[in-house]
């Protein structure tokens, strides 16, 4: 297990699909996945832990348990799935490392062992938001959720803000990274909550943050939750948000407002094209070895930080040595056991991985960074293609704009960082669906509650109470 721990690890691990598969019984089927991802994302501990053999980590716990309560609870759904052309890419991407190790002489077992691994981790909530999320009030139900989550962590990013990241180790019994990371170079803390790093939480709050602006903005967002006006609510979040001091995801809110707000007022999609198309010019240079990042880490030294020019550009002097041993590799990389990483002349690792990109460049070369690129952004282009920007704002494709708009920033956030969130995967799968799904009409009605929750009356009537506005139904 990934630090010492205490006994709360495994009980959460193997206590979360029991829940999971009550839940199933309880609420509507539709309901369970948003749950079970999100507050098992939020909650569940950062481990890795061996069960019944298998390697266990939060994202494997959640996927178990949805899977699993599916297949008992609500089968159906999961063997109408139909396979279509642009499902390709997640497939491929998926079956990558078998190609790794099998060009690597590491044989078909080892290479099936990684393929089910990364299937977990990223096919199966894509899997699960193809079948699952499909429909508007459904993906706005996960919106809404997602914003409900970062309000959650409010009060606990500022007990951490104040008393340092502390949550994890006093729940679990052990910091999920290194403490000094968490330190901020003006002073006081970044918060980590029960996630894996600083910036990871910081990128939670990013989504909760831009999910609520543009659900405010187009009028989606409930007037009240928790009986407290929402726009209070979302200015918590958001002030929240902006005292992590990761400036890499104030840049990626404020150029995320800009695509979406150039969708409403401009009928333009030219910011999230401008998204999208960014990873490729790096992507090229840098393999290549035509752009260095000297230039970038000069202007951010002399304009903004030295320190985070310091860090930046030792990212890129790491890079330039991994690339190098990457291109050294087959086609299709390296493979695992830490194959592509560089070790001096005494056999000792002197690797620093932070890039998704440069990772999965080692492990599974130019064919798994293909795959991986193309089945985080196909969602957001086709989006992009059957949905006019004019649209972006109408309750209906609110959320889903919303989503796509920040799965494009996830992959230019892989060029910087490797903060894999199987929610991220969830909104690949919904959005794919909903865009090549034929859509119900979405009606407004004069109703006094958002029937979000059949089942849980309090919460129902409660909580999303919006007297003053219409909105559809999520369950009838």
């Amino acid at each position: 297990m990934s630090g010492s721990g205490n006994i709360l690890v495994p009980v959460a691990f193997l206590s979360w699909p029991v829940i999971v598969m009550i839940l199933y019984k309880k609420l509507d089927k539709r309901l369970v996945p948003v749950i079970a991802y999100v507050a098992g994302w939020m909650f569940l501990p950062c481990a890795a832990y061996d069960i019944f053999l298998l390697k266990n980590t939060k994202s494997t716990v959640i996927a178990y348990g949805v899977l699993a309560g599916a297949w008992m609870f609500d089968r159906e759904r999961l063997l109408n799935f139909n396979f279509k052309y642009f499902d390709l890419p997640m497939l491929l991407w998926c079956t990558a490392p078998f190609f790794s190790s099998m060009a690597n002489g590491l044989g078909a077992y080892d290479g099936l062992s990684a393929v089910l691994y990364t299937s977990i981790l990223w096919g199966i909530p894509y899997y699960l938001g193809r079948v699952y999320f499909s429909e508007a009030d459904v993906l706005k139900t996960l919106a809404i959720t997602i914003f409900i989550g970062g309000v959650v962590y409010v009060p606990f990013s500022w007990f951490e803000l104040i008393m340092s990241p502390q949550l994890h180790r006093l729940t679990y019994g052990f910091h999920q990274h290194n403490f000094l990371q968490t330190l901020r170079e003006d002073g006081g803390y970044r918060p980590m909550i029960y996630m894996q790093h600083g910036l990871m939480a910081a990128m939670w709050m990013l989504l909760a943050s831009l999910l609520g602006t543009w659900l405010y903005m187009t009028k989606s967002l409930p007037k009240k939750i928790l009986f407290i006006p929402s726009p209070i609510l979302l200015g918590a979040v958001i002030v929240t948000f902006l005292m992590y001091q990761s400036m890499a995801s104030i840049t990626f809110f404020l150029i995320g407002t800009a695509a979406l707000l150039a969708g409403k007022k401009l009928k333009s999609p030219a910011v999230l094209l401008l998204l999208l198309l960014i990873p490729y010019p790096h992507l090229y240079t840098r393999i290549t070895g035509m752009w260095d990042g000297r230039n970038l880490t000069g202007y951010i030294e002399k304009n903004i930080s030295p320190a985070r020019a310091e860090s930046l550009q030792f990212r890129f002097t790491n890079e330039d040595s991994l690339i190098k041993r990457a291109l050294e590799g087959s086609f299709f990389g390296w493979g695992g056991y830490g194959r592509a990483r560089v070790h001096n002349e005494d056999e000792q690792d002197t690797s620093v991985t932070d890039g998704m990109w440069i990772i999965t460049l080692g492990n599974q070369g130019i064919y798994g960074l293909i795959w991986m690129t193309l089945g985080i952004q196909l969602p957001a282009l086709l989006f992009l293609r059957r949905v006019k920007a004019e649209r972006w704002a109408s309750p209906e494709y609110a959320a889903p704009a919303a989503m796509s708009v920040f799965i494009a920033i996830t992959m230019v956030d892989n060029l910087l960082n490797a903060m894999v969130n199987p929610i991220y995967m969830v909104f690949t799968g919904g959005i794919l669906s909903f865009v090549t799904t034929e859509q119900p009409p979405y009606r407004l009605t004069e109703e006094k509650e958002i029937n979000l929750l059949k089942d849980i009356d309090v919460y129902m009537s409660k909580f999303l109470s919006d007297p003053n506005r219409s909105s559809t139904k999520f369950l009838t």
